[in-house]
């Protein structure tokens, strides 16, 4: 009598012979860390992406497994490309020669199919919303030695992450239904983005308007994170701009006389609620408003962003990109994309980039024409020094903020704090 015959996919196959061969799954955090080691004089052109599985919700074995099956087609492309198995869960590819887009690509199919199951338990290692992160090695470098070595001197492989619940789509009818009836001006901040070339004679370029969704989540939602799910956030944040832009609708007096910039989604620009809040704009304010669009909605909605670029140019808003590091100011084309401003986040890395990136990095700003950069969440003095030594003409941060509010000038602070440094040989 003979058998029944099971037909295995190839990836039940590979999943067998490895439970097979080794109960205990094999782990490269060692491997890694001695590749980083011995490549630490020669990063450039050495890139990292690091798929943050360990922070999904709910995870099998097999979870490193599918990602090398999406990987394989990019092996045959690539002048170098490794894959690493770390200890809690999560995969880190070391590559070369692959342009951003086919990475961008295969790193969306692979985050969209595991959030299409669960959703994630936080924000990774890198402070960003996301299941992945491409970044240059060499500006990186600390962070995922320090990332790895961390790991190694935990005795459990896996992290144990002490957060709120995501939000259910239940909660988030709810959180709608709120919305629509709450006054949203005790959530509703503004931030100065302000000029440190010295040519002009008013410091502050424009005001960002935004809503703490930190204080509006304590208010309204306490017991749930609305950030957890990526898709689910996205869709939070669409409704939420329709309730600000019907706020604006009804005034905007108390930012008269002031350039502003409002956060909002691309399908937020193209919404009827934008098309009212564009008629219903004062004719003073026509061609004051910046609208800041977030790098990964711009990522993943390119189209949608080339409608918004030539709506925006006939009703006279300028364009900021919100999010940028300096890998993303290298490899992102400003001019195509027709942006009047960039956002850069501030981090203390940008001080210990490679001398070769660096220089690549300041000829980038130096060249743009078009496009102005921000140094964004500047928290020290040290932060704006540093974008003046860089040739970033504008700042924004609590460092800024807490200028503004002693009454000095932000450009008068960075000359006092730059002769400091320069009385004590310190080189920013």
């Amino acid at each position: 009598m003979g058998r029944d015959r099971v037909r295995l996919s190839a990836l039940e196959k590979q999943a067998a012979v490895s439970a097979a061969s080794d109960k205990k799954p094999e782990y490269d955090n060692e491997k890694l860390l001695n590749l980083l080691r011995s490549a630490k004089q020669e990063l450039q052109g050495l890139r990292l992406i690091h798929l943050h599985l360990s922070l999904l919700k709910e995870r099998d074995a097999s979870s490193q497994l599918v990602v090398r099956t999406f990987l394989n087609e990019l092996m045959s492309k690539a002048s170098f490309l490794q894959i690493f198995n770390i200890t809690n869960g999560d995969v880190i590819i070391l590559y070369k020669g692959l342009k951003l887009a086919s990475i961008t690509e295969v790193c969306q199919k692979i985050e969209q199919l595991f959030l299409s199951k669960t959703v994630m338990t936080g924000p990774n290692p890198y402070r960003e919303k996301a299941l992945y992160s491409i970044m240059e090695l060499s500006l990186n470098f600390i962070n995922v030695m320090r990332f790895i070595e961390d790991l190694g001197r935990e005795s459990n492989g896996d992290t144990v992450h002490e957060t709120k619940p995501p939000i259910t789509l239940e909660e988030l009818a709810k959180l709608e239904r709120s919305l629509s009836m709450f006054d949203l001006s005790p959530f509703l901040f503004n931030q100065a983005i302000v000029n440190i070339d010295g040519e002009t004679v008013d410091e502050t370029e424009y005001y960002e308007l935004y809503i703490s969704i930190k204080l509006l989540q304590e208010r309204l939602c306490p017991d749930y994170d609305i950030t957890a799910n990526r898709w689910l956030f996205n869709y939070f944040t669409t409704n939420l701009d329709q309730s600000v832009l019907r706020a604006l609708s009804h005034g905007m007096t108390f930012m008269k006389g002031r350039n502003i910039g409002i956060n909002v989604n691309l399908n937020s620009v193209i919404s009827t609620g934008f098309i009212k809040f564009d008629e219903n704009l004062p004719i003073d304010f026509r061609g004051r408003v910046v609208l800041e669009i977030a790098k990964s909605d711009l990522m993943e909605n390119l189209g949608l962003y080339n409608e918004v670029v030539e709506f925006a140019r006939d009703k006279q808003y300028q364009i900021s990109i919100d999010g940028l590091n300096p890998f993303w100011v290298i490899n992102m084309d400003l001019e195509y994309l027709d942006a009047n401003f960039a956002k850069i986040f501030w981090s203390n890395d940008l001080l210990d980039m490679d001398e070769n990136f660096r220089q690549v990095f300041l000829d980038r700003i130096s060249e743009q024409e078009q496009c102005r950069f921000v140094l964004s969440r500047c928290d020290s003095v040290m932060s704006l020094v540093f974008a003046q030594k860089t040739g970033i003409q504008l700042v924004q941060g609590r460092a800024v903020d807490n200028i503004l509010r002693k009454g000095v000038s932000v450009r008068q602070a960075i000359r006092a704090a730059d002769t400091m440094d320069r009385a004590d040989g310190v080189l920013v």
